[in-house]
This record gives structure tokens, sequence and C-alpha cells, in this order.
């Protein structure tokens, strides 16, 4: 895909001063063509010139007094109702719009364009089924309007219809290749549907039919982001954002990028550009007291958990994550605070739970962290960490019987992780049950030579170690 540089685009999208000039030259010649008219005709088609010239200048308060003046003078003009109903879409005054192009239908019911229209409208206003009607109604008029089947993909797209959208899209494009437009949401559909290089192709084949669409470049980030081409998606994002630098969800991605890719201070700053055009973008603010704690600057990472807080009570995981800053820097009670408010917004977090147990633990509750590690077996059963770690507290609580099941549980879930096979060696010297002990722990020194260290560190009176280490090596 070729390259497009942006270095002399000029970002100023006001109408240069020679444009503007024209525009007021064509304007005043068109009402002084209304004004000498010398009849009702040619008054009739100065109207509609200047009905046209201000809505294709987007000036639509202009273009609506003109068009209630022409609908006064050929009120059973379908062309006019239906212009009116457009005019009205651009106010975002649907169901006003819909008015008119029912009007317009009703003085002729086989308009292709007046269908096409009344489905846009009916879209709007989340009527989606009706608007496919209004679209296929369309294209039996017409089977290949491009506008009426382009529309429907697009309605299709909202009710999650997306591979018959692919199917309307791709029929667009084999009869229209150029055809822009279909390539974006084909590359969405491809997208939704987890096709990434498909998706990819599609707005590598859009970009370069309309190489300044700044959302086709954020899209394509997005793309590249999922499919792990960190450093490509933030070409993609730059470019987004050389044609549209006020474009916080692209400068939020480019500093997802950043993290994906552990460069957390390029991620800060884009977090930082973020927040210049929305202060109170929550994601954003999370983000960054993530990319802080990953850094170890926790009291930092705190500060921006307090804005995201601030600027959203409810978000649990701004919690979570102060409450793991509180506890990297031993203020446990401040982080058991925080765990027990993020649990009470969402307490089917596993994570959480863990979390919570952990500064428990640390807390000197025991008991109450084993009730927490339980909650998080139930939650997650297949989680060999939290199976490990309730075995630790049950072993300590003196619990042997059941720190061993707990053990058992772990090393039937991942029998590749030493500290399971050392735990339950530990439960079952203390259960006397003596040749157990010495195969789990041989199994443990195997898969971590450094537990035979462990092992002499945390029992250096053991002398029946010596009694069985032949059985160790063997």
């Amino acid at each position: 895909m070729r390259t497009f540089d942006f270095e002399n685009y000029d970002d100023d999208f006001d109408d240069p001063p020679h444009r503007k000039k024209n525009l007021d030259e064509e304007l005043n010649r068109l009402k002084d063509r209304l004004k000498e008219g010398s009849s009702g005709i040619t008054n009739l088609e100065a109207i509609e010139e200047i009905v046209n010239f201000y809505f294709e200048n987007e000036k639509y308060d202009e273009a609506l007094h003109f068009v209630d003046i022409l609908l006064t003078l050929i009120p059973y003009s379908a062309d006019t109702w239906l212009r009116k109903g457009m005019i009205l879409n651009n106010f975002q005054k649907y169901q006003d719009a819909l008015t008119c192009y029912d009007k317009a239908l009703s003085l002729n019911p086989v308009d292709s364009e007046v269908l096409v229209n009344k489905g846009i409208a009916l879209d709007n206003l989340n009527r989606p089924y009706e608007a496919l009607l209004c679209f296929e109604s369309a294209i039996q008029i017409d089977p290949n309007n491009e506008d009426a089947l382009y529309n429907k993909g697009i309605t299709l797209e909202k009710i999650e219809e997306v591979e018959e959208a692919i199917k309307i899209f791709q029929f667009i494009l084999d009869t229209n290749p150029g055809h822009k437009d279909a390539w974006y949401e084909l590359g969405y559909c491809y997208d939704l549907l987890n096709k990434l290089e498909e998706s990819l192709h599609c707005y590598d084949e859009h970009i370069n039919r309309d190489p300044f669409n700044w959302n086709a470049w954020y899209n394509r980030g997005i793309v590249l982001n999922r499919m792990g081409s960190y450093s490509n998606s933030i070409e993609s994002y730059e470019m987004a954002l050389a044609i549209k630098e006020d474009f916080p969800a692209a400068w939020y991605n480019k500093g997802n990028a950043y993290a994906n890719m552990g460069r957390l201070y390029d991620a800060i700053e884009c977090y930082r550009k973020t927040l210049q055009y929305d202060p109170k973008d929550v994601p954003a603010l999370h983000n960054m007291g993530n990319a802080y704690e990953d850094l170890g600057q926790y009291e930092e990472a705190i500060k921006c958990f307090d804005k995201t807080i601030a600027a959203d009570p409810k978000h649990y995981e701004s919690y979570f994550g102060r409450g793991s800053c509180y506890d990297s820097i031993q203020q446990y009670r401040k982080a058991l605070r925080d765990y027990n408010k993020a649990l009470s917004l969402c307490r089917n977090y596993p994570e959480l739970w863990h979390a919570k147990a952990d500064v428990l633990y640390n807390l000197g509750r025991l008991r109450d962290s084993v009730i927490c590690y339980r909650t998080v077996t139930k939650l997650d059963p297949q989680n060999h960490q939290a199976w490990h770690d309730c075995g630790e507290t049950l072993y300590e609580l003196g619990y042997y019987r059941q720190a061993l099941k707990a053990f058992n549980f772990s090393i039937e879930l991942n029998q590749k992780w030493a500290d399971s096979f050392y735990g339950r060696a530990k439960v079952q010297f203390a259960l006397h049950q003596t040749d157990e002990a010495i195969e789990s722990l041989k199994i443990a020194f195997e898969l971590d030579p450094e537990k035979r260290k462990e092992f002499e560190k945390e029992f250096p009176d053991f002398h029946s170690l010596k009694e069985f280490g032949n059985q160790l090596k063997s």
C-alpha cells in the first residue's frame, strides 16, 4: 500500500476567501434572477436553484426557508417534499423528515430515491426492520440501486446480520470495485467476525481511494493492534492523527499499543494527549494509572485512579487498581477498603477475590483469607494458583488434610508447577507420610532446583533429610 505525505496538508477546513467570494456572487446572481423573474416558472427555477445552492453548501436553515416557499407554490411536487425531508434529516429531525418522505411517496409511490431516504430516516429512528422493507422496495424497483443496497448493508450491520451485510457489500464491489464506502464497511464487517487479514485488506482498499479518511486509518490501527502488530498499528494511528489531531480515541489506542509493547512512558504521553481533549476520559485515566503501577510509581498511579474514581464513582477496575497500589506499598487496610468497594460493584470477579484474600493474609486474618481463596476457586475452578494459596494458608492454620486436598487440586490443574508439589510435601511430612513427601519433593526439585535450597533454609533442623538424601537424588 502506498503511503501519503501529509506534511503540506492544509487542515483548515474553512472555505478559502476566493471560494467564499464565488459562492456569494453565485447566490446574489440567483437572488437577482428571482427578483427579475417575469413568470412563475422562472421564479420556481430560481427558488429551486437557491434551495440546491444552500443544501449543497450545508446552509440548512436557509435551505429550509426557501424549500417551504417552494412548497407553497408547488405543494404536489414529490421531489420538493423529498428535498425538504433530506434537509430535516440533516437537522436530525428524523420523524419530521419521515413525514415529508411519506408525503412524497403519496405523490410518487415508485420513487426509489424517496424509499431509500425514508429507510435512512427509519434506521436513524432505530426502526431497522421497517428500514429494511424500504430498502428492499427500492431494490425491487431498481435491482442495481447502489444507495439502496449500501444502506441495506449498513442496517444489516446494526442488527448483527453481519454475514448478510458482507454479501451486500461484496455484490456492490463486484459491479463497482471503486465504491470506497463499501470497502470501508466490508472491512468493518470482517473485523466484527474476527477475520482480521480480510478486514485489513478492505481498509487498505478504502484508503487507496480515500487517503484522508482518519476513521479508516484509525480502524486499520485497531485491526493491526488486535493482530498483535503494535508497531504497525501505531503508524496507522499516527496517520489518523496527522489528518485530525483532535482525535482522542486515536491518541488513547496509540497509548494502548505502546503499553502492549512495554513502552510505558510513551503510553503515558499518549494518555495525557487524550486527556487534553477529554479531561474526564475514564479509560485513559485508568490506563495511565495502570502504566504508572507497572512502572512501580505507585503514588502517581494512585493519583490517576483517584481522578478516575472522581469521574466515575462506580469504576470498580480503578478501585481494584488503587487497592493493588496500596497493597504494593504495604498499606493493607487501604487496599482492603478498595477491594471491598470494588467487590460491592462487581461480585463475580475472581481476580478481585484473590487480591482480597492475599491482603487479608498479609493482615494476619488467615481464616478470612481462606474463605476468599475458596470463593476464587468457585468462580474460577481452573485457577491452580488459588488452590495453591488456599493450601498454603490451610497448612499454616494446621488444617493439614484440607491443605493436602487443595495442593492436590492445584497439581491436577498444573503438573509443571513446582510450588504445589513443594507445598504438598510439607503437608505430607506434617502428616507423617514420609515416602509420599519424598516423592513430592523429588518432583518439586526436578521442576525447580532452587526448591532444594528453599527446603534446606525453611527446615534447617530436619535431620532426617540426610537419611533419605539418596532417595531424593535418585
